[in-house]
């Protein structure tokens, strides 16, 4: 019984750190903030990043696989969103906490 819930946990251990990992990619961070205050689509984030279309397709693809954002097509658009509360929370919890640890965590070696 104890050694299943030892596995439990370690499952439940890898998933949360997949999780931070599908937001590690600083080309996903950056889709994931650009969508955080409004919808848009793949040519939009093209003209606002300056990415390839090809490079944002395929991390949006992983975002929305992941659930980080969500999508709706409109006509021949596909528009995508950051629409679940709690993860618009945790970005935005993480750059209050980078921007009180900035310097350490630049710093940091071990990363």
């Amino acid at each position: 019984m104890e050694e299943n819930m030892m596995d439990m946990k370690q499952i439940q251990n890898e998933t949360v750190s997949k999780f931070f990992y599908g937001l590690s990619n600083p080309a996903r961070l950056e889709i994931a903030l650009s969508l955080l205050n409004e919808e848009k689509n793949v040519s939009q984030l093209v003209e606002e990043l300056g990415m390839k279309q090809s490079q944002i397709s395929n991390q949006l693809m992983c975002l929305k696989t992941c659930g980080f954002v969500t999508s709706r097509k409109d006509g021949k658009f596909v528009y995508y969103n950051v629409t679940d509360q709690r993860v618009r929370d945790i970005i935005q919890l993480a750059q209050s906490v980078v921007a009180e640890n900035a310097d350490r965590i630049s710093s940091c070696t071990r990363l």
